[in-house]
């Protein structure tokens, strides 16, 4: 599998994370881990179709779909090749640009054709058919910056902005200071723009953290524990489990997969 991941123009550093893509020419089928990462996307398949799993069940996406903040991990199959273009927001963009209610898109997977937001609707009319991993990202840069206009201002900018610099290690009340905002205010925001309770989106934010201090090999797991802001080695291992279903002694972070190319940035 060949993956890439491509900076949006500067203008968009607000609104967008990335853009990736994904391509391999082999049909043969393989099942990939997908972990929470924090971020929402558009996908766009210019390949075969995957198949998704959740909660035990199996079903075929659709072409071209928006994800939605996840909370735990599922599960995904390629049914022939794949080819991917994709654009992995900042956690509230998709509200600010085309005025959703994050939750109601939570632990799940909609078919793009289903929004009734003819801008959302059209945009696969202009990434697909692929034009190569430059052309796509150029494409996607001019299109997201002709919206900026009449993107609605992010109440939450301040929030997210020390939730990602402390990397999730921050309490409720720490955020209610930085939005000028009570706890309610803070949980009914964070509900409509990110999807999330502001306690668990910053429990993944923190979790997300750990990728980044085992690229580290001298830091040992005493080190990684308390780097990432856990109390104890139970809490953290804990989290680990619920993010991923593993261990993180027996979790293969050099993996050449899709959970390790989104966490690893």
């Amino acid at each position: 599998m060949k993956f890439t991941r491509i900076e949006a123009h500067p203008k968009l550093d607000q609104f967008i994370e990335c853009y990736w893509m994904m391509q391999c020419d082999d049909p043969s089928p393989g099942i990939e881990k997908i972990i929470p990462d924090g971020f929402t996307e558009l996908i766009f398949n210019y390949g075969d179709l995957y198949r998704a799993k959740t909660k035990d069940l199996w079903y075929l996406q659709t072409p071209n779909l928006l994800a939605g903040q996840i909370k735990t991990y599922f599960y995904l199959e390629n049914t022939g090749k794949t080819g991917s273009v994709a654009v992995k927001f900042k956690p509230a963009a998709l509200t600010q640009f085309f005025g959703l209610n994050m939750s109601h898109y939570v632990d799940q997977i909609t078919d793009l054709n289903a929004f009734d937001n003819e801008q959302l609707v059209n945009l696969q009319n202009k990434i697909l058919p692929y034009q190569g991993d430059q052309e796509s990202s150029r494409i996607l840069d001019d299109y997201f910056i002709s919206l900026l206009p009449q993107a609605a201002t992010n109440p939450l900018q301040n929030v997210l902005d020390l939730i990602f610099s402390k990397n999730g290690a921050i309490s409720v009340h720490e955020m209610t200071v930085a939005g000028d905002l009570s706890e309610r205010q803070l949980e009914r925001l964070f509900k409509k723009y990110v999807g999330l309770s502001p306690k668990y989106y910053a429990r993944i934010i923190r979790f997300n953290y750990i990728f980044q201090l085992i690229k580290s090999e001298n830091s040992s797991w005493a080190d990684v524990v308390y780097q990432s802001g856990y109390y104890d080695q139970s809490h953290f291992i804990r989290d680990f489990k619920a993010f991923t279903g593993e261990d993180p002694s027996s979790y293969y972070f050099k993996a050449s997969n899709m959970a390790n190319f989104f966490l690893n940035k």
